[in-house]
């Protein structure tokens, strides 16, 4: 399956959510940075507010692309045990980036959200978006994170994923719902015709569009 690009991906994926539409117990979320753009256009089509989920990764020693795992908003972190150990990083290097990161999701919501306040999670049904998944940490530290709002349900909504991450994250919410899951997964951004780098000016743009 190729997508000409966010949006459309995120249209695509609005209609499998339909049943969500009007509801006034439904909150979406989008991961930034990319997957706002898909989130907007499910939020837009089901009618529901749009706010952002805040995931930092945590890289490795002198690798920083490398994710040893991540974290968000409410500093809950969630690692690969396995490849902590494999590369012998130290729990005073885990705590300490985790600390930096967390300034970073701070510092980032607060460009994103402005003077809004958080959104309210509690008893609501949240719709967790992002433009794809591949190793999953990000998705699982924003589930994490909606978990602990105490939210009364958590949709899992992607256009892609990688068939062996999604397998262990369906487990950790209440409904999945994914255009694609392909056997030979390469990268997120080779089931897109345009997967270019979303900016924080672009996500700033579109929460405000959906909340005027």
């Amino acid at each position: 399956m190729l997508f000409s690009d966010r949006h459309d991906a995120g249209k695509q994926l609005a209609l499998q959510l339909k049943k969500y539409k009007d509801r006034k117990d439904v909150v979406v979320l989008g991961l930034t940075r990319g997957g706002v753009v898909t989130a907007f256009e499910v939020a837009s089509f089901l009618e529901a507010p749009l706010n952002v989920v805040v995931v930092r990764k945590i890289g490795a020693p002198g690798n920083p692309e490398l994710a040893l795992g991540a974290v968000a908003e409410h500093g809950e972190g969630v690692f690969n045990e396995h490849l902590i150990g494999l590369l012998g990083v130290s729990r005073e290097y885990l705590a300490s980036e985790m600390e930096r990161q967390k300034m970073v999701v701070k510092q980032r919501l607060a460009l994103y959200r402005g003077n809004a306040e958080a959104p309210e999670i509690k008893g609501k049904t949240v719709i967790l978006v992002d433009d794809g998944i591949a190793t999953g940490a990000s998705m699982r530290a924003a589930i994490k994170s909606v978990r602990a709002s105490k939210a009364k349900k958590i949709v899992l909504a992607v256009p892609v994923a990688s068939p062996d991450s999604l397998q262990k994250i369906e487990k950790e919410v209440d409904e999945v719902v994914c255009l694609d899951a392909p056997a030979f997964f390469e990268a997120v951004g080779s089931f897109y015709r345009l997967f270019d780098q979303t900016t924080d000016e672009e996500i700033v743009r579109l929460l405000s569009k959906i909340h005027s």
